[in-house]
């Protein structure tokens, strides 16, 4: 342990000159542990007497300003969660749609496998932002930063920052996966059972709508933190993923079908519907919430809740 990291705090500025002034000579300065510089006086036993008694002024690793520094944090988080969680859910795909029951019968659809891949990319997605909704929000798609960026809970700067890291983040984990399990690979989206572009495209777009309001109406509504939000959030993708999967594959994300079209090499002509759908099912959904906040919904279900309380008083007495 170095001599800086050894010595107790000091508390006055002529005590640092007293003490050495050299040892500071790069700019750096010591900044007493819960207590203001200067002030003089003693600091109690619990403040003074620690493990690592100095505090550097900045972080051991400075890169840039403050905003950049957040813009870093927030694409690494991005990039780290999404990758954990499509990687999960990719290789979960990948063995359902392995099946031999598929081969059998290539027609129709298929409950179990529907059933496992939704609960893939459920849960995977529902312990990714556990983990990442501290760091940088856990956004993991670019469809939810810009219900995000829309409804003003992140700036249009940050949400960049999160399509750039998603989808990047996306094509890795699609790489990932399809360089560790062998075979073709059978986790990308494409339309099934006969449906059309256009039916795609709405179902992409509803799906999509149902995964943003609830990322709106929890991790932002909610007024005791968005750590619960991630539940919620993982059932409505579960939910859309048994809706959609059978007709579109259920992209409700452009970086996750981005990222299984990288790996399997192969971009539909219809591939604009998994782009398109999510984005307006954004817009939709931030429409939905913008359009209860103007009509104050929140002081509406108070008024509500206060005259309903007043007749049930009003009808015991």
């Amino acid at each position: 342990m170095s001599d800086i990291e050894n010595q107790k705090p000091v508390t006055t500025g002529s005590d640092i000159r007293e003490n050495g002034a050299s040892d500071f000579s790069n700019g750096d300065t010591l900044r007493p542990p819960f207590g203001k510089s200067g002030s003089g006086k003693t600091e109690s036993k619990k403040s003074e007497y620690r493990i690592f008694p100095y505090q550097p002024s900045y972080p051991r690793f400075r890169i840039g300003s403050e905003t950049l520094r957040g813009h870093t944090v927030a694409a690494l988080g991005e990039f780290c969660g999404t990758f954990m969680f499509l990687w999960c859910a990719y290789v979960i795909a990948q063995i359902a749609n392995n099946d031999v029951a598929l081969t059998a019968t290539p027609d129709g659809s298929h409950p179990g496998q529907l059933i496992m891949i939704a609960l893939g990319f459920g849960f995977s997605v529902m312990f990714s932002i556990w983990c990442f909704a501290g760091v940088s929000g856990g956004a993991l798609n670019p469809a939810v930063s810009l219900s995000l960026a829309l409804a003003r809970a992140i700036n249009p700067t940050r949400c960049c920052v999160h399509w750039v890291a998603q989808i990047v983040a996306g094509m890795a984990a699609g790489g990932a996966a399809s360089g560790m399990t062998p075979g073709d690979v059978l986790f990308a989206n494409s339309l099934g059972l006969g449906c059309s572009r256009s039916r795609g495209l709405f179902l992409e777009m509803f799906g999509t709508t149902i995964l943003c309001f609830t990322v709106l109406m929890t991790a932002i509504e909610s007024r005791d933190g968005s750590f619960m939000a991630a539940l919620p959030i993982g059932i409505s993708l579960f939910i859309a993923h048994l809706a959609l999967t059978a007709y579109t594959g259920t992209g409700v994300n452009p970086a996750r079908s981005l990222g299984a079209a990288v790996a399997a090499r192969e971009f539909p002509n219809y591939f604009w519907i998994y782009w398109i759908g999510p984005l307006l099912g954004a817009i939709l959904a931030w429409s939905i919430w913008q359009a209860l906040h103007w009509l104050n919904y929140q002081d509406v279900v108070a008024c509500e809740k206060k005259r309903v309380e007043k007749e049930e008083a009003e009808s015991t007495d």
